[in-house]
C-alpha cells in the first residue's frame, strides 16, 4: 500500500497509525468477504488516498459529470484526486498518466483514448507498484487490475430494439464510435446481436456502415451526408452517442429530413433529451453516472488500500480476464423521461422541456 509517498514521509507517525487502522479494516474484510463480497457493507476510509484520474477527454457533458461525481464521493471517503484530461490525444495521455505514477499516486484510474494505446500505462503503473481501474472504457492487452463499467454490449442492443420496433423494415445506416475506443466495437456488437436476424432474412439492409474517428459530431454529419449522397433513401440510423447523433440530425436537418427518420444515441446528454422532445432523435440510453461514479470511487479507494474486492463478471481484453463489475444502462425515449433522468436528478424537467410544452 503507497498511500501518497509524497506526504507520508511527512507523516511518519500517522502513517503508521493508519497502516495499522487498515490492517485491521482488512481482517474484517476477509473475514466478512463471503457475506459481503464487494465491501460495499463495511466501512472505509481514504484517509492519505491519492487517486490518479486519467480522462481520455472532458470535452463531453458526460464525462464533466463523470469527474465531478467521483471527485466528490473520493473526497467524502477522505481520498484526493488528482484529474488530467488528453484531449483525445493518446500521446498526451500517456504523458499525463506517467506524470501522475512519477508524482506517487496510489491508484490510477483511467479513461482511455486509445484502447491498446494505454496498455503501456498499465505496465509503468505496475512496476511503481500502482494498481489500475479501467473506468467506462476497457484497456486492451493488459493485466488491468478492475473494470468498471455499463454492460455496453446492452447498450448497443437498446439502440437498436428501439430503432428496430420504428422501423422493422427498410435501409439502415450505421455510424459507430472511435474504432480505437473497445465501447464502440461492444456498442456495434450488441446492437448486431438485434440486427443481424432481420439482415438475414432480408428486413433490413445495412448500407452504410462506419466507424466515426475521436467521436466527433462533426465527423458523424459528415458520415451521414456521404450515407445520403450514396443511397438516395435512408429510413433509419443508429448512431452510437448523442453527440454524434447530434452531427447526424443536422446532416438531416440540411436535407429538411429532420424528423423523419428515426436515430438512436446514448448518454442521456441533455441536448439529445431536448431533441428525444423535439422529435429528431428517437432514443437515447441513459447510464446513471452517479452509480457508477460513486462506485467507482469506493472501489479506487479499496485498490489503493490493498483490500479485496470481489466481482462476478469478468471481460477478456485480449490478454487476459480483467475482474468486472458492469452496471445496467437504461433505456429513454419520449415516454419515459420523467420516470428516468429527471426522476433520479440527472436533468432538470424545466431544462429538457424548455420551449417544448
Amino acid at each position: 500500500m503507497r498511500l501518497g509517498w509524497l506526504r507520508k514521509r511527512k507523516l511518519s507517525s500517522a502513517a503508521l497509525i493508519l497502516a495499522l487502522a487498515i490492517a485491521g479494516c482488512e481482517a474484517a474484510s476477509d473475514r466478512n468477504n463471503d457475506s459481503a463480497p464487494s465491501g460495499r457493507n463495511e466501512a472505509i476510509s481514504g484517509e492519505n488516498v491519492v487517486i490518479g484520474m486519467s480522462l481520455a477527454t472532458l470535452q463531453e457533458e458526460r464525462w464533466l459529470k463523470d469527474r465531478d461525481i467521483f471527485i466528490a464521493a473520493a473526497e467524502a471517503l477522505g481520498a484526493e484526486v488528482q484529474v488530467q484530461a488528453a484531449n483525445s490525444n493518446s500521446a498526451r495521455q500517456i504523458a499525463q498518466a506517467e506524470n501522475m505514477i512519477s508524482q506517487g499516486v496510489d491508484v490510477l484510474v483511467i479513461v482511455p483514448h486509445d484502447a491498446a494505446a494505454t496498455a503501456v500505462i498499465v505496465e509503468k503503473a505496475h512496476a511503481a507498484g500502482i494498481k489500475v481501474m479501467s473506468y467506462d472504457r476497457l484497456i486492451k492487452d493488459a493485466d488491468v487490475d478492475l473494470y468498471v463499467s455499463f454492460d455496453n454490449e446492452r447498450v448497443g442492443e437498446m439502440q437498436a430494439e428501439a430503432i428496430v420496433s420504428l422501423v422493422p423494415e427498410g435501409s439502415y445506416a450505421y455510424i459507430g464510435g472511435a474504432d480505437s475506443d473497445n465501447n464502440a466495437h461492444l456498442f456495434k456488437q450488441g446492437a448486431f446481436h438485434i440486427l443481424q436476424p432481420l439482415i438475414d432474412n432480408g428486413s433490413i439492409r445495412i448500407v452504410y456502415d462506419q466507424f466515426t474517428e475521436d467521436w466527433v459530431p462533426d465527423n458523424a454529419r459528415e458520415s451521414m451526408e456521404e450515407a445520403l449522397l450514396a443511397n438516395g433513401r435512408i429510413d433509419a440510423v443508429i448512431a452510437a452517442n448523442d453527440g454524434m447523433a447530434g452531427g447526424v440530425i443536422q446532416a438531416l436537418t440540411d436535407q429538411g429530413l429532420q424528423g423523419s427518420i428515426p436515430v438512436s444515441g446514448q448518454d442521456a446528454e441533455l441536448a439529445a433529451l431536448q431533441r428525444i422532445v423535439a422529435g429528431t432523435q428517437a432514443m437515447t440510453v441513459y447510464k446513471p453516472i452517479k452509480k457508477l461514479a460513486e462506485r467507482a470511487a469506493e472501489l479506487a479507494v479499496r485498490l489503493a488500500l490493498n483490500e479485496p474486492v470481489a466481482t462476478d463478471k469478468s471481460v477478456h481484453n485480449g490478454k487476459g480476464n480483467v475482474p468486472a463489475i458492469l452496471l445496467d444502462p437504461v433505456m429513454v425515449d419520449r415516454t419515459s423521461i420523467d420516470e428516468t433522468v429527471v426522476k433520479d436528478g440527472f436533468h432538470k424537467r424545466e431544462e429538457i422541456y424548455a420551449g417544448a410544452e
